[in-house]
């Protein structure tokens, strides 16, 4: 068999057996367990029952940890979550073992946002400071 039929002919056989798994491999990549979560540094999303509010605060828990979720300071955005909500939150780890949301997703699609990912928070600065930039609420979210 000519090499560059063969090389043609096992290239297609790779892609007919990878390509299909991509989305899923995507998928399964984007999601952490609280369990495993220690060892990821930032930007890593979750999903789990709400187990208990306090404030903007809650505690997340996804059958194999539970985790508090910082979602700021109550005068910037209130969340309006329920205990028994599944929810997935997008964030980073904090310096004390939270995770700082940038975004919650409610199990209806609507997503609550936070803050952005990249710098610091927009409420930096304290309660004083000038609130244009903060989120609208999205139809059918908090």
């Amino acid at each position: 068999m000519d090499k560059q039929v063969f090389f043609g002919l096992t290239l297609a056989a790779i892609s007919v057996i990878t390509i299909p798994t991509l989305p899923t491999l995507a998928q399964t990549q984007t999601r952490t367990r609280i369990s495993d979560l220690q060892q990821r540094a930032n930007g890593t999303t979750v999903s789990g029952k709400v187990t208990q509010i306090v404030g903007n605060d809650f505690i997340i828990d996804d059958g194999t940890g539970q985790l508090v979720v910082d979602a700021g300071p109550r005068w910037w955005r209130e969340i309006n979550l329920k205990s028994g909500e599944q929810v997935t939150v997008t964030g980073e780890l904090g310096r004390g073992g939270e995770l700082d949301a940038f975004s919650i997703t409610r199990a209806d699609g609507s997503v609550i946002d936070i803050r952005p990912p990249q710098g610091p928070p927009p409420w930096a600065g304290g309660s004083k400071r000038e609130r244009v930039a903060r989120p609208t609420p999205q139809p059918g979210g908090a």
